[in-house]
């Protein structure tokens, strides 16, 4: 690969994920920044890069290629925008945004920079995902005919309270559809294709302190394909996700990290985790090895001038689904996207 630099804005808990898979591919680090001083410098003097409190400084100081944002939601439009109007590529942890608007402005911003703009999916990475994804390609399944998805995790009141931005309707730009359940749901528009309408509520049933939901239901068209959905965070532990999808031909089941795949035929065949590279990295799959892998693929993607496999493009499919369902479900109807 040519030698790409790397910056990182936001140390909160994603943060490691990406300087570990920087470090794992030999990208150097050269600046870190983060509002809290004392976190920077942490950060600055482990990896022996500059510090900053204010991203414009760091763009100012330059001497890297790439931006990655671990930033809270309601801050990855604003810096995004900044980082490629200065110059560099950006790498954004997922949500892309809280709007669509802001979305479509991240992606002028990108047209007009001529950088890439990669939206972290990792879960695509996964080798459920990976098989899933290439079977479908492949014609075997033919036409999908309907499908689900759930997921069912906790997040404590604690979640909460211990945090500026979540559970605020402003900065967090929803709350169980758009931060816990988004990669399933990204998941979902990868294997089947780009939704067109959605009809969905939203509730908060067990956390009254909060502004967001922490139930969302309802079903997604794709065409005159439906797939129903239920996401929650107020179920008493993190049950590992389903996905559930009904071919012509066959038959798609996803539950955590293990994927079936069942044809009419009677054939079966499966996947499950990345083990060798879980005890390579010494990391989960699904949160850790995943991130390394798509990371590994956006520089690879730079250093032989493709464009990003994984970009905002994709990133604004999902936005316009998660914004329909909220859209949805203020108006009590059916939403077109």
């Amino acid at each position: 690969m040519t030698k790409l630099r790397a910056a990182i804005i936001g140390l909160g808990t994603i943060a490691p994920m990406h300087i570990k898979a920087l470090q794992e591919i030999d990208i150097p680090i050269i600046a870190v920044c983060d509002k809290r001083l004392d976190a920077g410098i942490a950060f600055s003097r482990e990896l022996g890069c500059e510090c900053f409190t204010d991203p414009n400084e760091m763009f100012k100081y330059g001497g890297f290629d790439v931006v990655h944002l671990c930033l809270p939601h309601y801050l990855h439009a604003p810096v995004s925008i900044n980082a490629l109007n200065s110059g560099y590529h950006v790498l954004t942890e997922k949500p892309m945004a809280t709007t669509v608007d802001d979305a479509k402005a991240m992606l002028e911003a990108q047209k007009n920079s001529k950088k890439q703009l990669g939206v972290i999916w990792q879960n695509r990475y996964n080798p459920a995902s990976i098989l899933i994804k290439k079977e479908i390609v492949s014609g075997r399944l033919g036409r999908p005919l309907m499908g689900w998805l759930r997921v069912t995790w906790n997040r404590s009141d604690a979640y909460y309270k211990g945090s500026d931005w979540r559970g605020k309707k402003a900065l967090e730009g929803g709350g169980a559809l758009i931060n816990q359940s988004i990669h399933t749901v990204d998941l979902m528009n990868y294997f089947i294709g780009t939704p067109t309408s959605v009809n969905a509520t939203v509730a908060n049933h067990a956390h009254p302190d909060i502004e967001v939901e922490d139930v969302a239901e309802g079903m997604i068209m794709y065409g005159d394909v439906p797939v129903n959905f239920y996401v929650t965070t107020s179920h008493p532990y993190n049950a590992p996700i389903e996905i559930e999808i009904i071919f012509q031909k066959g038959q798609v089941n996803v539950s955590g990290e293990e994927a079936i795949i069942k044809y009419e035929d009677g054939r079966q065949i499966t996947a499950g985790p990345d083990t060798e590279a879980q005890e390579k990295y010494q990391m989960t799959s699904y949160w850790g090895v995943s991130h390394i892998k798509q990371i590994k693929a956006f520089y690879e993607e730079l250093s032989n001038g493709k464009n990003s496999t994984v970009d905002g493009r994709e990133g604004l499919i999902t936005q316009k689904l998660v914004n329909g369902v909220y859209l949805s479900a203020e108006l009590g109807k059916t939403v077109e996207l």
